[in-house]
Parts: C-alpha cells; structure tokens; sequence
C-alpha cells in the first residue's frame, strides 16, 4: 500500500472535495478508530480495507466553468456557498484522462467563441462538463452542459474535440436553463457516439448515461461488494431482495453469482429503467426490477407473507425509515447484508434491529472507498440467531 504523504493540494483549503490532508495509513487509522467508536458495540470491525494506490480514483468528473472580470476562462468546483470557482486543471483524486479533457475543452472555447454561463445574469453558453470513464473499457463519455440549446459551430467543436481527445467515444449535450444547483438539466442530445458508455464490474457489464447512478471508485466497489456476496453466502437456491436497488449492481452481481432469484426494489424510475436494460445486458433471466419505495415493498411483501432468504440493503446517507426495518423484522429473512455509506445512521439502524428482533450482527468491515475525504464505507452481516 502507498504509505507516501502526497504534496499538499495547492486548492485544498478552497476545494473542500478532500478533508484528510494525512498521510494514507494515517487516514485509515482515522476511519478505523471512527467505526470502532461507532459500531464495535455490535461486533468485532474487521481491519479497513484501504486501496494500493489512493489516487486518481474517481471515475466521474465534473468542473463548472467560469469567465472572471479579466476575460480569462476559468474551470473547477465551486468555493462553498459561492458563485466562485476555483481553478483546477488537475486533482489527485480524479481521472487524469478526465481532467485533461476538461482542460481541453477549456482551451478550444475562445477559438470557437463560446462563452461560459454566469450565474448571477444567468446568460452565456457553457455551464459545466462532465467526463465519465470506464475503468474497464475504457470508453469514455464526454457532456457538454449548456444554458441555452443553440450551439454555434457544433459540428466544427465536436470534431476539434474529437481530434485532441480521440479516446473519447460518445459527446452528449445536455440542456440546463434553471437557475439551480443540479449540474444536468432534462433535456440532452448526442452529439457523437451511443449517448452512453458501458463498463464491467464484478464480472457484470453496466450501461452508463450522464444521469445513471454508478459507483465513483469501481476498484472499491469490487472489494465493497466482494465482500457484501461472501456474506450472503449464496449457494444457488436462495431468493434474494435488493432493496434502495439503484441502477441493480448488487442485485445483477448476486444474480449472476449464484441466487436462485432475486427482485430488485428502487423509488427512482430512470434508475429501474437503467436497472431493467443492465439486466438484458447480462442476459439474466433469475431478476425482476421494481419501482416503489424500499419501506413501503417491504411491508407489503411482510403482510401477504412473502418469504426470501437474503436481503441487501443499501440505503442512502440518511439510512433506512423504521417502517423499513419493522417490515425486515417481519419478513425475517436469513441474512441481512447492510451495505452502508455512512457509518452514524449504520449504527442507529443496527441498533434498532438488535433491540427488537433475534438479529445479531455477525460481521462488520470497512471499505475506504474515497482516499483523502472522511467518507467510510461498511458492510455488515446480521443473522438471526
């Protein structure tokens, strides 16, 4: 593992994406010391699985874009609670590949005389761009993120592009004119290309638009979810719930690693109609998608008496409702895998369910999926006993 401490970041007090400015192992000790604090009430917490090398992780990208009073162009994140960006032409957290796009893009605006988007007039033409990256297929997506959907020059700009970036197989203009803090607008258009970029993980292979959910750091997440499936000890027979379900990565994965069944249960629409279309691509026939909420599925399928012998939950930073948990209690399946990213709400929800079931927890490991920042990332096996 890289025990090296990277050069201090020279926007790190100004970015705010990295909160740890300590060494790696230093970092580690820091998320293991906090998961003990928090969940070792329960059960031993295994040692942290830290990455080999902690850098240039994230696999989606995205920087605003900004003209100053000078007229220079600038890109990178915004300063919190501000109109400001910070410049930022390379981070050692993201993408170089992706960063160097963004650079790129940069550098051919003024050529082209396009203009950036202010957002105090809120005028001008290019908002933000993303850059998404399979790590295994290296396909990569590029969104231009636009106030207005007039584009001069288009084709001109998409094949400069092209030419410096020839890496780069699908370019998707999307349309954001409302004066809020989500970076992608409704309306997209392709420029180049599918319009979306595929990658594999765990074996499984995922199709990525500019708004699918998909996991920041796959290397992790093969760990994260390596871990979640030897918990579920899956011997081909089982029916399994994936509950929060997402885009279906952890149900496709338990699916195509040996459960007999499994339904998969999202309240997001565009994530089960991307969830449906990655099932398809792995010809899965053992998994059926859903949309409702988790709670309120669950506590159907506990008052009409349905059974399964796995459930995964995933829930959000907020963790599960209690009308969740009540209906898992009744349900009662075999194996609860809780996958959590935020270890507080872990620990709340674990409570509850060893104070009103026969649950216990058997296992709990930490995975650090986000090097440099204070996000900690935990899965834990519950059995009844």
């Amino acid at each position: 593992m890289n025990n090296a401490k990277p050069n201090r970041c020279p926007v790190y007090k100004k970015c705010g994406g990295c909160q740890l400015d300590t060494s790696y192992p230093e970092q580690l000790r820091f998320k293991q010391g906090k998961t003990e604090r928090l969940l070792k009430r329960f059960c031993r917490v295994e040692p942290i699985i830290g990455m080999e090398t902690p850098f240039h992780y994230r696999n989606k990208v995205q920087a605003a874009f900004y003209t100053n009073r000078s007229g220079k162009i600038i890109s990178g994140v915004y300063q919190s609670g501000t109109h400001h960006v910070t410049g930022i032409d390379s981070c050692m957290i993201e993408d170089e590949t992706a960063d160097s796009i963004i650079v790129g893009v940069r550098k051919l605006l003024p050529s082209f005389k396009l203009t950036t988007y202010n957002e105090d007039t809120h005028k001008g033409f290019l908002r933000h761009v993303l850059v998404r990256r399979g790590f295994q297929t290296n396909e990569i997506m590029l969104v231009l993120v636009t106030g207005t959907p007039v584009f001069p020059s288009k084709n001109n700009f998409v094949r400069a592009i092209r030419e410096k970036f020839p890496a780069i197989t699908t370019i998707v203009q999307n349309v954001n004119n409302l004066n809020t803090n989500l970076v992608l607008g409704e309306k997209q258009t392709v420029l180049y290309g599918k319009g979306y970029i595929e990658d594999i993980l765990c074996g499984c292979r995922f199709r990525i638009s500019p708004k699918s959910f998909y996991q920041i750091n796959p290397v992790q997440t093969e760990v994260l979810y390596g871990k979640a499936m030897e918990f579920a000890h899956l011997k081909g027979n089982e029916t399994v719930l994936d509950t929060y379900s997402g885009i279906g990565t952890i149900g496709i994965v338990a699916a195509k690693q040996g459960a007999g069944r499994v339904i998969g249960v999202e309240l997001n629409g565009d994530a089960v109609r991307d969830a449906i279309s990655n099932a398809k691509l792995n010809k899965l026939q053992n998994i059926r998608f859903y949309k409702g909420d988790a709670g309120d599925f669950m506590e159907t399928c506990a008052d009409e008496n349905e059974r399964c012998d796995v459930v995964f939950m995933d829930p959000p930073r907020a963790g599960s409702s209690e009308q969740f948990l009540r209906a898992l209690i009744k349900m009662s399946p075999k194996r609860v895998v809780y996958i959590s990213c935020n270890p507080e709400t872990m620990a709340r929800d674990l409570d509850f369910l060893t104070k009103h079931s026969h649950y216990r927890v058997q296992k709990i490991q930490p995975v650090d999926m986000f090097p440099h920042t204070a996000h900690i990332e935990c899965v834990a096996l519950l059995c009844g006993e």
